[in-house]
């Protein structure tokens, strides 16, 4: 009896645990379920373990029902991605976690710089994200008609380009902080060139120097707690253990640390669009108390 109560608690605090997670591993499902079994059998001979055993039935069903019913797919909110900081619609949602079917909107740019926006799994390849901005510029009259196959191309702010191989996934979640995602041929490959705003940068004093630092932080922080506890604590050992491999298991920490990345670039480039010394003095000092509270 003891032992058996052992294992039923381990397999409740791991369903507990994880089932957010096991909803889209079909095989870990499979598992739970012939333990589960196993524990229903052996259910008459040990009456003592009912509250355990009917706990276990509950979990188990939520967990099924997600992984065996096909036929009628839940409906799934479009959550759009964060990417920048001075996108103030996207800072003003809600947070919730990402899983690697969510379905996101995103913009994928053209050499001359107009865009569509797909819709698209989380977790969708280079290739399925090319199959859907191919479909899209086949309705566009301003398009014309490609032949040549399009390749998927991440275009940084310093002009680093980078060529997405058609088998990588979760990319939208890799991109560096002033990165986006270009299509085009190989031919016209050379001609990319990122974005004019964010290579024409006016100096200038922003909203930053009249606003309180308590104001800032409190913001700050409201927001960063917002991202952080969307992060389950197996993305973490993903990440350690699963590096490239982990990356649909791991999208809100890596939104995590892209944040990270935003503040600092932020950071950096208020202080140095100043063009008063005085000012910028004024505004490091504002940014050591905003770290500081």
């Amino acid at each position: 009896m003891h032992r058996k109560r052992a294992v039923l608690v381990s397999l409740l605090h791991f369903l507990e645990t994880y089932k957010g997670i096991l909803q889209e591993e079909e095989k870990a499902g499979k598992v739970i379920k012939d333990l589960y079994l196993l524990i229903m059998k052996d259910s008459s001979l040990y009456h003592k373990l009912e509250d355990e055993i009917l706990k276990l039935h509950q979990l188990v069903e939520t967990v099924e029902l997600k992984v065996t019913d096909e036929s009628h797919p839940p409906s799934k909110q479009v959550k759009p991605l964060f990417r920048h900081f001075r996108r103030i619609d996207s800072c003003l949602q809600t947070r919730v976690a990402f899983r690697g079917s969510d379905e996101i909107f995103c913009r994928v740019y053209m050499p001359d710089h107009s865009y569509v926006t797909i819709r698209s799994r989380l977790s969708a390849s280079v290739q399925d994200i090319l199959v859907s901005v191919t479909e899209k510029l086949q309705y566009s009259d301003e398009q014309p008609t490609r032949e040549e196959a399009l390749i998927l191309v991440a275009v940084a702010s310093s002009g680093e380009k980078s060529v997405l191989q058609p088998n990588e996934e979760c990319v939208f979640t890799t991109l560096g902080i002033n990165s986006h995602l270009f299509a085009c041929t190989k031919d016209t490959f050379p001609s990319l060139v990122p974005l004019p705003d964010e290579i024409q940068v006016s100096p200038g004093d922003t909203e930053i120097h009249r606003v309180e630092a308590e104001d800032v932080a409190n913001h700050l922080t409201s927001f960063h707690w917002e991202l952080f506890r969307c992060v389950h604590e197996l993305e973490f050992v993903d990440y350690v253990f699963h590096g490239e491999r982990g990356r649909r298991e791991t999208a809100n920490l890596q939104l995590l640390l892209q944040r990270c990345s935003e503040v600092q670039h932020w950071v950096a480039t208020e202080v140095l669009l100043c063009e008063s010394l005085g000012k910028r003095a004024h505004l490091l000092k504002k940014f050591i108390k905003i770290a500081a509270v």
